[in-house]
């Protein structure tokens, strides 16, 4: 059984037949196969070239078969087997991966994805919205009074800034405490179920405590950063912690030559993110309308048994960009808007309801949108 990994390699069209060869071995065996003497590694083992093409301008697409068995069924070793050596050579950048089956199977995917997200908050059609507490700098008390007046305006899901950990000026326990209060305090005076999602991070042991505290506040939604954290602490996390969601946050995403879609799209996907959060082009970074709509589109495409994962467009989004996100995206999808909400100051909670007014209109009006239609690639 083999699993595919594709490559973008720039060279010269007289060296592209020996890169590729050795991109295969290196991901592999990662010796000179003249030092092989055993047959059924040469034959099972071994990574093969199946496929050049030319993309024009010195770039051309690989695709190399590698052997499924040598992922062991764990995260790390898969990105490892994917792109560990081969991500030392700047003229070689990963672009997707196909995996078996089987493969996919056993990492697990989402656990609550896109319908699970929606059940938390009772919302079957509409796209669903987000918001962001910030800056770094605040006591618990601060952030917790911005989670009540996010929560008042009825906004889905209020998280954790990413830079938010354990600092001494909120520590996370006492800053989870506070928050899961304001939320419950709002959602008491608004019957809407808001979803206060703390940011964890740290060690796995840390990790495992964080994740313990939330839960004794009876939180069921928790914020990571995969690349930060690691994938192998990801993926035990959310496989430890099944009846939780995830919101998967990209930084560090872009340190590496993998594409977007493959590794905000697909891998986060796989390892069990409920929800991916990246940069909706026009914003202030730099993805293109193309990766954004493949992100999206790797997130929710069918994948054997694995859950739809929810797409987050964010990164200096501002409500009068709504109806364009939600032609776009279509409903399935959450909107996070963070700084420009902020921005209303004591009118945070006159300006989330109307994000959520809005959020809501305009998913009647765009119906599915581009569900079903985004590029994929």
């Amino acid at each position: 059984m083999r699993l595919i990994a594709i490559y973008r390699i720039r060279c010269s069209p007289d060296d592209i037949g020996r890169k590729a060869e050795a991109l295969a071995i290196e991901q592999s065996v990662e010796l000179p196969l003249e030092a092989l003497s055993d047959r059924a590694i040469l034959e099972d083992i071994v990574g093969r070239v199946d496929d050049i093409a030319d993309l024009g301008g010195g770039s051309y697409r690989v695709r190399v078969a590698l052997a499924a068995q040598t992922v062991g069924g764990e995260a790390g070793q898969l990105i490892n087997i994917l792109f560990g050596n081969s991500s030392l050579h700047e003229d070689v950048s990963l672009e997707d991966a196909e995996l078996p089956p089987d493969l996919a199977a056993a990492f697990g995917g989402p656990a609550s994805g896109v319908e699970g997200l929606r059940m938390r908050i009772g919302a079957a059609r509409r796209a669903l919205t987000c918001a962001a507490i910030k800056p770094q700098g605040l006591p618990p008390s601060g952030l917790a009074d911005l989670v009540y007046r996010f929560a008042l305006g009825g906004i889905d899901f209020v998280k954790d800034d990413h830079g938010l950990a354990d600092q001494a000026y909120s520590p996370f326990a006492a800053r989870v405490a506070a928050c899961a209060e304001a939320a419950r305090r709002a959602a008491a005076q608004t019957r809407h179920p808001t979803r206060y999602v703390p940011n964890i991070s740290g060690n796995l042991d840390q990790l495992r405590e964080q994740t313990r505290i939330a839960r004794s506040e009876g939180l069921d939604t928790l914020l990571v950063a995969p690349m930060v954290l690691g994938l192998p602490a990801f993926h035990a996390i959310a496989r430890e912690n099944q009846d939780m969601a995830f919101l998967a946050h990209p930084a560090m995403a872009g340190a590496a030559r993998i594409s977007p879609p493959l590794l905000l799209g697909k891998l986060f996907r796989l390892l069990g993110a409920d929800a991916v959060i990246f940069p909706h082009h026009g914003g202030r970074f730099g993805y293109s309308a193309k990766t954004c709509g493949a992100i999206a589109f790797a997130a929710r495409a069918a994948w054997g048994p694995l859950a739809p994962m929810m797409p987050v467009p964010a990164g200096g989004m501002s409500l009068d960009r709504l109806g364009e996100i939600l032609t776009f995206y279509g409903r399935d999808t959450m909107i996070l808007i963070g700084g420009s909400l902020l921005m209303a100051r004591e009118r945070l909670t006159e300006a989330s309801a109307d994000f959520v007014r809005q959020a809501a209109l305009l998913s009647e009006e765009n119906g599915d949108g581009r569900d079903q239609a985004l590029p994929r690639a």
